[in-house]
């Protein structure tokens, strides 16, 4: 069964990232975010890098044949791009999220609280959904923990 928090302001501070940036319809977004991030994870480990924080996926659209999305890593400091991958950075300002308990194919409550608390509070969306990812495909689906947030104007 699947469980939401509340939905909570917080401040984000600037964080250097590293991404690759694509358009695949829905169904190919498993796959391409498993490549993505082992193609991310191989340079940084050539790099001698770790990551300071979860993964995340950055949705610019929900056009299900072709969704827009940035997959990436956040790094301790700016790094250097390579081929796709691009040195990137999540920006500082406000932002409203919750997290989301449950399967991947079943959030989509998720975002209609945070567009219902934007309505609400008389708040702005100010750039595209975010998503951390605190575990896995691994994990049971009941167990999958996934941070969903908005940056606000």
């Amino acid at each position: 069964m699947s469980k939401m928090s509340n939905v909570e302001l917080f401040e984000l501070r600037e964080q250097p990232t590293l991404t690759i940036r694509a358009t695949v319809p829905a169904q190919g977004l498993p796959e391409l975010i498993a490549k993505s991030y082992a193609r991310i994870g191989g340079y940084l480990a050539e790099l001698g890098v770790g990551i300071c924080d979860v993964p995340f996926v950055i949705y610019y659209n929900m056009d299900v044949d072709a969704l827009d999305v940035e997959i990436g890593f956040p790094v301790p400091s700016a790094q250097p791009g390579k081929g796709e991958i691009a040195s990137s950075k999540i920006p500082a300002g406000k932002a409203a999220s919750c997290i989301y308990r449950g399967p991947y194919a079943q959030i989509g409550p998720a975002y209609e609280d945070l567009e219902a608390w934007f309505a609400k509070q008389r708040c702005e969306p100010a750039g595209p959904f975010y998503e951390y990812y605190y575990n896995g495909p691994d994990s049971p689906e009941d167990e999958l923990l996934t941070r969903v947030f908005m940056p606000l104007k």
